[in-house]
């Protein structure tokens, strides 16, 4: 794949620059967190293994962390919830909001902001090159677009096939766009993750409980996350399991509640995140191929739960679609 050798790491500077405010003209009060603990970390917990960009559900400040030490937050007010984030080329910060979606600059200046209509929901976007998004939408009729966040054009748009859609919350969480310019769409209530190409045709699926998120991986597996029976599961295109993770199987000081999202870095390793049951367990593991557990984080005198995680010190690109597998 052709993308860059580089990882985001080398733009952090922009982010403790001089011109730098503390607090954004529009940012906004956030709900006092129940989840802070005065505490020091657990023990073997490391913040500064990984530089990385940080969400998570219960908490909407946005955390870019590097050294061990948090650098730089965004807070994006009251409500709900965080749920999709990316750090771009530029340094801009492209996230959800549940009821609207923004881009923030590393000075704190909100360049694109797209809100909700009525009955719709924002859980999920990915940058496809330096100023377009693909999103999916949570509403009656669920769709897919992609919109210029240079312009606010909606450039593209497609519904989404889904049969009684009911409930809108429980339609997506992630939706991707892969090398190929395909969908992979994980059916959160539906149990199902599908791949459909550009007009919505069906090319393949596989059944599994609760898809909270699903990345196509660069060896062609896709790497699911059932989060109703605490797992991961990397899947071959013919639908046999390559290689799972149960969160039961991680030892004591890895133990967690519900993985929403993982990623998997280039040196084959995966991190699992966690919302961490309000500070009563860690955040993020990180396991090798053999799932051997190489770093925990356990963190709560600042950061919150972790619903999602860009990890910038990972080379890759993240205008290029399937680069970053996360």
């Amino acid at each position: 794949m052709a993308g860059q050798a580089r990882s985001l790491e080398s733009i952090l500077r922009l982010f403790t620059a001089p011109s730098v405010p503390a607090r954004g003209a529009e940012e906004k009060e956030i709900d006092p967190p129940s989840w802070r603990v005065s505490a020091a970390p657990a023990a073997g917990s490391d913040l500064g293994r990984h530089a990385m960009l940080y969400i998570g559900e219960g908490c909407n400040r946005i955390f870019l962390v590097r050294g061990g030490k948090i650098i730089w937050t965004y807070d994006t007010g009251t409500g709900w919830e965080l749920d999709d984030i990316w750090m771009k080329n530029n340094g801009n910060i492209l996230f959800t909001r549940m009821s609207w979606a923004g881009e923030v600059t590393p000075d704190k200046r909100i360049v694109w902001r797209r809100d909700c209509l009525k009955g719709e929901e924002y859980h999920t976007i990915q940058p496809i090159d330096d100023q377009r998004a693909v999103m999916a939408v949570n509403a009656p009729t669920p769709y897919c677009m992609i919109v210029n966040t240079k312009t606010g054009a909606v450039e593209y748009r497609h519904d989404i096939p889904y049969k009684n859609p009911g409930w809108v919350h429980g339609h997506f969480r992630r939706f991707r766009m892969t090398e190929r310019q395909t969908f992979l769409v994980p059916y959160l209530s539906l149990n199902k993750v599908v791949e459909f190409d550009r007009d919505f045709h069906e090319i393949w699926r596989y059944a599994i409980d609760q898809p909270w998120a699903a990345v196509r991986l660069q060896n062609g597996n896709t790497l699911i996350n059932d989060e109703y029976h605490g797992l991961v599961r990397e899947v071959a295109p013919d639908g046999h399991t390559a290689w799972e993770i149960s969160l039961g199987e991680l030892p004591p000081e890895a133990q967690m509640i519900g993985c929403q999202s993982c990623v998997r870095l280039k040196n084959g390793n995966t991190i699992l995140c966690s919302r961490g049951n309000n500070g009563l367990s860690p955040q993020m593991a990180e396991v090798t191929p053999d799932k051997r557990v190489v770093w925990v984080l356990n963190d709560w005198r600042e950061l919150g739960p972790c619903t999602a995680v860009q990890i910038l010190d990972d080379p890759g690109d993240p205008e290029l679609p399937g680069d970053l597998m996360r």
